[in-house]
């Protein structure tokens, strides 16, 4: 066997919440060979199996029986290219900002408005990540994707994946896929977005009228350092809540209630921001023990410290009861609980 089983090991270092939970047992797999060896490993002894990347959308509740299968592959590759398209490959195991970084330093234009998001590349589409004004799937090319159920192997095109609000064919299965490598449909043409206010009026306060794709990431990292906390100095996964999507006669409705309401027309339904809900219920900078709602932004739930997982979900229930109460409006968790 190839593979070098931990066992009882704290996950804290492989959680971006730094949650102390213990796992039974513990692999890395760097390779297809041995993403197929630590599924026989655990099958053949009848184990739980729980496949991470980055950790950093997921709340760990409990120790984990069984084996906790770590994503690690690596590698970067360019596929294709045709006049200025570019089609990129990256293993499922590469960090998600740095690969970012990488594709703009070679001049490929697409995904920097997705900048400085936590987690991996395998994680990306499964999540469907997005952030001002970018999804994956608008940059998406195709993946592929091993089937645990028959062990076979098999690329997915974007029309394949069920792309939605941070949705997915892959987390609508759970379980059933494991995403191997991600490939992205990239540009050496300058196609920038940048419909969202802060990120044109942050350029402009730099002087920058004609941004290249490199200024406008580094502006989004810019604004998102100082809006969101560095998981590595305090507990965190990025926003907790989704922004929730209503009628637009229920957005009508309490906008007239609150006049202040912030809503994105999405289609035939309005987009709530579900920070400026929470700010409003009065939980931004709330604190019990060591699990919180962080003092800048009422998205993202945080560790102090010695928080627990159970204590951050009976947080975020708390949290999700009174926004129900008060605005009639169901709040869904991002973040995958275990």
């Amino acid at each position: 066997m190839t593979l070098q089983i931990l066992n009882n090991l704290s996950l804290k270092p492989y959680n971006s919440f730094a949650i102390d939970v213990t796992a039974e047992q513990f692999v890395d797999v760097h390779d297809d060979a041995q993403i197929r060896e630590a599924l026989l490993y655990a099958e053949a002894r009848q184990m739980p199996l729980l496949v991470i990347g980055g950790g950093s959308n997921l709340l760990l509740t409990r120790d984990r029986e069984g084996l906790v299968m770590r994503m690690a592959s690596r590698g970067v590759r360019i596929v294709s290219e045709k006049g200025a398209q570019v089609v990129v490959e990256a293993q499922a195991g590469e960090a998600w900002h740095p690969f970012v970084v990488h594709c703009l330093e070679l001049g490929l234009v697409g995904l920097e408005n997705l900048s400085l998001i936590p987690g991996t590349v395998g994680a990306a589409p499964m999540q469907n990540i997005g952030a001002y004004g970018v999804e994956i799937k608008d940059v998406f090319h195709s993946l592929t994707a091993l089937d645990r159920q028959t062990g076979e192997v098999r690329d997915f095109l974007g029309h394949e994946c069920a792309f939605g609000y941070r949705d997915s064919l892959f987390k609508q299965h759970p379980g059933r896929w494991l995403i191997l490598r991600v490939r992205f449909a990239l540009s050496r043409e300058a196609r920038l977005h940048l419909d969202y206010g802060p990120v044109r009026q942050r350029l402009l306060e730099q002087g920058i009228s004609e941004p290249t794709a490199m200024e406008v990431s580094q502006a989004i990292c810019s604004i998102r350092l100082e809006k969101l906390p560095d998981p590595a100095e305090l507990g965190n996964a990025g926003s907790f809540f989704k922004n929730p999507v209503i009628p637009v006669a229920q957005a009508q409705a309490l906008k007239v209630r609150y006049p202040g309401l912030v809503a994105y027309p999405q289609g035939d339904e309005v987009k709530l921001a579900a920070g400026w809900l929470i700010e409003q219920a009065g939980w931004k900078g709330f604190r019990e023990g060591d699990a919180g709602v962080h003092r800048l932004q009422a998205l993202v739930l945080v560790n102090y410290g010695h928080a627990t997982g159970r204590q951050l979900q009976s947080l975020a229930l708390r949290i999700q009861a009174d926004i129900d109460q008060r605005f009639g409006v169901e709040l869904e968790m991002e973040p995958n609980l275990y």
